[in-house]
Parts: C-alpha cells; structure tokens; sequence
C-alpha cells in the first residue's frame, strides 16, 4: 500500500512525499532511519468521501496500530502530546478520535496518561492500564508501547487461529441444521400427506416421524423466531452475567478435550501477561493480582491469589509459592523456580506462553478432527432416519402387489 507523509529534518525544514509499506508503522521506521520526524502519514487512496474505511468500535487492530504508533513515534523522539495530536489528525474512526482527544484534554490538564484509558474498562483491560500507568511512572513509555503491540498481535494471532481451526465446523453444523429442517419440515409432510390420502396405513416408526415433521412444518414460523430468541438469550447469560460465566466454563469442564484446550489458553494468557508486567517494573505481588483477574480461569485465578497472598506475602519465594499450588503443571512451577534463581523469570515465562501457543493449536486441530467425524454421524443418523420413516411404508406397500 502507497502512503503520504509529511516530516521535518534536522534543520527544520518540511519534507513531504509518498511511500510504499505493508503498513503505517513500516513508514515510520522508514521515515526514522532518514533522520526525519513524521508530522503525518495517510494512506493513499483508501478514502471514502470523508470517511476512512473504519468500524465504529476501538477493537484489537486499533489497540496494535495506536501501540505501535506511539511507540515508533517516541523512539524518532516525538514528544507524547505531539504524537498524540499526529493520531488525532490521521485518524477518521469516531469511538478512536474520540479518545485521543481525551487523552489531548487530560494531558494539556495535566492528568497522568493512563487516566483516559482506565475510564474505559470494557475496552482496554486492567493489564493494558496497569503497564502504561507503569511506563509512565517509569519514564519507559516507548518500551511499554512496543511490548504492548507485540503482545496484542500475538494474542490476536491467537484468536484468528482459533476462529480459522472453527470455522469449517461451524459451516458444517449450520448447514446439517438446515438441511434437516428442510428434510423434516417440507419433504416429510408431503410423503406424509401421500400415505394419508392413498389410504396406506404407515409403520409406528414412520408416523412418529411422520407426526413431528407435520407439527414442525405448522409451527415452524414460531419455533424458528423462539430458537433465536433462546440462542440469543443464552449467549447473553454465559457472556454478560457472572452465573452465567460460571456455569458455562462448569459444563466446558465436563468435556474432556475442551477443558484441556481452556486451561492451556488460560496458562498461555497468565505467562505473556505476567512476562509484561513483571518487564513493565511493577511490583510481583501487584502482578500477579492483576494477571489473576486477566486468566479466564476459576481455578488459576484462585491459585494465583494464593500464590500473591498467601505464599509470597507471607514470604515464600516465587518459585516456592509456585511449587505449592498444584493447580498449575509442574513444568510450569518447576520453570518458574529455576528462572527465579537464575534471575530470568520475564524470559521463561515468554518462552511458556510461545510454548503453550502452540500446543493450543495441536490441540485445537485434533479436536477439530475430532468432532467433524462425530457431527457427520449425527447427521447421517438424522437423514438416515427420515429416510427409513420414508422407505419401510413404500416397502411394505409395494409387497401387497
């Protein structure tokens, strides 16, 4: 993609001209290794009316690229503010303008930085607050931002590896459902209707199949709007409601392959997130608080409570409380104790999360193997039914001749 920028040299002087980058961060290296610092970078030739082709909600990829920006823009020496009024002019997307200017008003006030993104909770997490309110404290912002933008990457890396590995499944599922709706709402009554009007009295089998197709085919226009209700309802409760949360992942610890795949994204997601902020300088105890609320896992969560409040508040060392809770693999405390000692805990605990990335998608495709052999079988059994219900009548019909 061709992007414009426009940037002053050492002597002050404006440069402006055109780049080709996979990306508005590959501008900015660019653009830094010439000695030049960037005023402002826009994308050629993407532009809608006045509007760029933007969602209306802040998600992962504006998190990376705001990350990324403000990190490459700190490194070429651009000071926060004018960094920030740099965002403000390239970017269109409201809910993100929005909050840049924000952060423009709270900085020119004189308000901490991370202030503006700890008013919104639901879009930016405990952890992403937490390390900037750390860099700044630190005065280490540009090593935060760029930490930051890997770890949003590989976490989003993560999710599209799960969404991809589901994806066929769910498609299958879909279109089995539809399928058999067809078969039992449109074909069944009609053979049904057949049998009925030649007088031909049917199996007991067939007619109960016969029954539920005629009862599906006339209510049909309620069950349908009432199932979406339901799936909606339900996705609700087990996403917005803390019961809801907890009976879910109650039931996903009842299957066997789903709970192993859960806890491994659960540990992946406690060791890059407590790799980042024990890297950001925050304080252990205060580290594993936030990482424990950041897991999505009942059982880590509590362990790693215990570990902060009971292990080494009370003065076990890391290693020492790790080795205590067996909710977590014993490579994991074992890792752990080692890298204490040697004084390399951030590294092995990066090293752990790469480790277990890569085990969740073993274990995602084996599971995907898995159920797409068993959601056939339900479906054959489904279409072989309705097809039995179908051929037993014609069968004996045909042996009166």
């Amino acid at each position: 993609m061709k992007y414009h920028y426009i940037a002053s040299g050492p002597d002050g002087r404006v440069v402006e001209g055109e780049i080709e980058a996979g990306s508005p961060a590959e501008v900015l290296q660019i653009v830094g290794q010439q000695g030049l610092r960037p005023i402002s970078i826009k994308p050629v030739g993407i532009l809608l009316g006045s509007k760029r082709l933007f969602g209306g909600k802040v998600n992962n990829s504006d998190k990376v690229f705001l990350t990324k920006y403000l990190a490459l823009m700190l490194k070429v020496g651009t000071d926060l503010l004018k960094a920030i009024n740099i965002l403000i002019d390239d970017f269109d997307k409201p809910a993100v303008k929005n909050i840049l200017n924000e952060i423009k008003s709270s900085l020119e006030k004189g308000r901490p930085f991370y202030s503006t993104f700890a008013r919104y909770p639901k879009t930016f997490s405990q952890v992403f607050v937490s390390l900037i309110k750390s860099g700044e404290t630190s005065g280490n912002l540009e090593e935060v931002f760029s930490n930051l933008s890997e770890s949003l990457e590989k976490e989003q890396r993560l999710k599209n590896k799960i969404r991809s590995a589901l994806i066929y499944p769910a498609m299958l599922l879909t279109l089995s459902f539809f399928m058999v709706i067809f078969l039992v709402t449109f074909a069944l009554p009609k053979v049904s209707a057949m049998f009925n009007s030649g007088g031909f009295d049917p199996p007991a089998f067939s007619k109960i199949v016969f029954l539920v197709g005629d009862f599906l085919s006339n209510n049909i226009f309620f069950i349908l709007p009432l199932m979406v209700v339901g799936l909606v309802g339900a996705w609700l409760f087990f996403v917005r409601t803390i019961t809801g949360n907890r009976f879910f992942y109650r039931i996903v610890g009842a299957i066997p392959v789903v709970k192993t795949i859960v806890k491994k994204i659960a540990l992946q997601r406690f060791a890059r997130t407590l790799a980042s902020l024990m890297r950001s300088g925050l304080p252990i105890l205060e580290s594993l608080e936030i990482t424990a609320e950041a897991v999505g896992h009942a059982d880590l969560k509590a362990g790693l409570l215990r570990i902060s409040r009971e292990g080494i508040a009370k003065g076990l060392t890391i290693g020492e409380a790790f080795k205590k809770e067996l909710v977590f693999p014993k490579v994991v405390s074992n890792l752990v104790a080692v890298s204490e000692r040697a004084g390399h805990v951030e590294e092995v605990l990066d090293t752990l999360a790469d480790f277990y990335e890569s085990e969740i998608d073993v274990s995602i495709k084996t599971m995907v193997s898995f159920i797409e052999p068993v959601m056939l079988l339900v479906l054959g059994v489904a279409i072989g039914t309705i097809a039995l219900a179908i051929i037993i009548p014609i069968y004996q019909l045909v042996g009166q001749f």
